[in-house]
């Protein structure tokens, strides 16, 4: 389970798994209870790649960002980076 930490989101920490390029099992700590929920059903099983660029750009009200925005980012992040251990 990769964690990251938001950042200007009424959420907190966005859960999620990632294998061969896809998401699966998106959580959300905090935030529109509701409207994460159904972003994690939504986006469950489909390519990183595809979300990242739908998401990236989105805002939340006056916010700069939101939390899909923050999810693009996390997976941005997941998929640069070596998996755990390497």
């Amino acid at each position: 389970m990769i964690e990251y930490k938001t950042r200007g989101t009424c959420s907190r920490r966005i859960f999620f798994n990632l294998k061969e390029g896809r998401v699966y099992d998106v959580r959300f700590e905090a935030g529109c209870n509701g409207n994460l929920k159904a972003i994690g059903t939504l986006v469950e099983g489909m390519e990183a790649a595809k979300l990242i660029s739908l998401f990236k750009n989105h805002t939340c009200g006056k916010r700069k960002t939101s939390c899909t925005a923050q999810l693009a980012l996390a997976l941005e992040q997941a998929l640069h980076s070596p998996p755990a251990g390497e």
